[in-house]
């Protein structure tokens, strides 16, 4: 069986389906293995999960409420 080498440039063009896991299994397999010995694609991969984990997060925090109190006092004075 011969393995199949993905190159660095399909990487960074399929990572963010790979993040969201759609792609298939056989391809999810190659980018993993290109990610194993690839310092820069894993980076990269790595640097683009945890943005995405930190967007998702932020949207989840509560205001402070000083800011809140700012926003309110604004809206008033409309």
């Amino acid at each position: 069986m011969t393995e199949s080498w993905i190159s660095c440039e399909e990487v960074v063009e399929r990572l963010v389906d790979y993040l969201h896991q759609e792609l298939d299994n056989h391809t999810s397999a190659e980018i993993e293995r290109h990610l194993e010995r690839c310092h820069d694609c894993f980076s990269r991969a790595e640097f683009e999960r945890r943005l995405r984990e930190r967007i998702a997060r932020s949207g989840q925090q509560e205001a402070p409420e000083r800011l809140r109190r700012r926003i309110r006092e604004m809206i008033d004075h409309f």
